[in-house]
């Protein structure tokens, strides 16, 4: 039985989309099948063209140890690298395929080095795999013959065919988690191309306990998994068990150089405060140029959360969800004896948290400065002469000068 109880309360992870695609600056895989509308930089590129150059990828030595150190700054506790997204190029190099890194000019292992670098900054490990492969020559491959991404899907490979290319994936779920010490996530994704009996799915999840029993793994391995992945949204309403959101910081999951509509660290911190608010995780993503150095505006954007975090990260980890949505206009957590509010907007002069136990609130302070706002508390004249422990609401004053400009936490100590 896995536990997993560090994911419960890590809220902050990075994800890292990164392939020889990134070299040219084109979306990872998608372009392939001639793009899709949730990725507009995603527009079709010749099968022979998106594959050109893919055994001249060389990143710069280091990469990885630069993009762990900035995920230990911005406080992200775990970071999953895409160690073969549907493309099938692998950065490792598996005995599977000879579509990898070790065919390249570089012919390192960047899976190796992705994982030396996170333990060293202390940073928990997460491998990204696609169930799905389109240049295995028995998934079947995607060539410039298939009209379309749905005639693609409709194209079945012969059943010895099928079975050869299950067994290569089983073999690399096996040089994983075999290979690299304890691993902490195995990131699935791709299962919409088969159902959970072409996988093999229950079968694939005990190779996975058998190998490394602790290791979480996600919802996209049909009817396995221990956490379920919203994509690029927040759930309406909190989820019922352990889940996280993968978000990228502009439209693109790997790496664009056309791709300016980046949000802003005000917009990725706020749904940060929002998924924490909700008891989730959000993964957020990093796309790396094909030398492994991060775009300017990710490494801004990333240097902003760290700065907020180092502030705030008490209201963030370890947490639980706190006050309902009538109680608080916003999203707010809890730890122990304390509430935590989160103002996502600039209040006119007061904020107002409701259904609470009046005499409990010991005291309100700025998280982020550590100074003291002085607070009412008001309840109904009946609750007040006949209850001995009165629900009722605490009015906050907030002056204007304590604002933080990304997002500011009030601490709510109780009793």
């Amino acid at each position: 039985m896995v536990t997993g109880e560090w994911f419960d309360g890590a809220r902050l992870g990075m994800f890292v989309h990164w392939g020889f695609a990134s070299q040219h600056g084109i979306e990872l895989s998608w372009p392939l099948v001639g793009g899709i509308p949730v990725l507009p930089y995603s527009t079709g590129v010749a099968v022979d063209d998106y594959y050109r150059g893919a055994l001249d990828f060389s990143p710069h030595p280091g990469a990885a140890r630069r993009w762990l150190a900035c995920a230990r700054e911005a406080g992200m506790r775990y970071a999953v690298l895409t160690t073969r997204h549907h493309d099938g190029f692998a950065l490792w190099p598996s005995k599977y395929t000879d579509f990898s890194i070790k065919a390249t000019a570089y012919k390192g292992d960047l899976v190796a080095e992705f994982v030396e670098a996170a333990r060293a900054e202390g940073v928990r490990v997460g491998f990204y795999l696609s169930l799905s492969d389109w240049h295995h020559p028995d998934y079947p491959p995607f060539t410039a013959a298939d009209a379309s991404y749905g005639a693609f899907l409709g194209r079945r490979p012969p059943a010895d065919a099928w079975t050869r290319y299950v067994d290569c994936l089983f073999g690399q779920v096996q040089e994983l988690l075999t290979n690299y010490g304890p691993i902490d996530v195995l990131w699935f994704d791709g299962q919409w191309e088969r159902t959970a009996e072409e996988w093999r799915a229950a079968e694939l999840r005990e190779l996975i306990r058998s190998l490394q029993p602790e290791c979480l793994v996600n919802d996209r391995l049909a009817g396995q998994g221990d956490y379920i992945t919203p994509e690029q949204s927040i759930p309406p309403e909190s989820p019922a068990g352990r889940w996280e959101t993968c978000m990228t910081m502009n439209r693109t999951w790997g790496f664009h150089p056309g791709d300016a509509e980046y949000k802003s660290a005000r917009r990725l911190v706020h749904s940060l405060c929002e998924t924490a608010g909700k008891g989730g995780n959000l993964l957020l993503n990093v796309s790396p140029r094909g030398d492994g150095t991060l775009p300017p505006e990710q490494l801004d954007r990333l240097a902003t959360m760290a700065s907020w975090m180092h502030r705030n990260g008490e209201a963030i980890y370890d947490t639980s969800p706190g006050l309902a949505p009538w109680q608080f206009y916003g999203p707010s957590t809890r730890k122990g004896s304390r509430m935590f509010a989160f103002l996502l907007m600039r209040p006119y002069e007061t904020v107002s948290v409701r259904g609470v136990r009046i005499k409990d609130v010991k005291s309100v302070r700025v998280l982020g400065t550590g100074e003291e706002l002085s607070f009412t508390t008001n309840a109904t004249a009946e609750q007040e002469i006949f209850g001995r422990d009165p629900v009722g609401e605490v009015v906050i004053d907030v002056p204007a000068h304590v604002l933080d400009p990304i997002a500011t936490v009030l601490e709510i100590e109780l009793c």
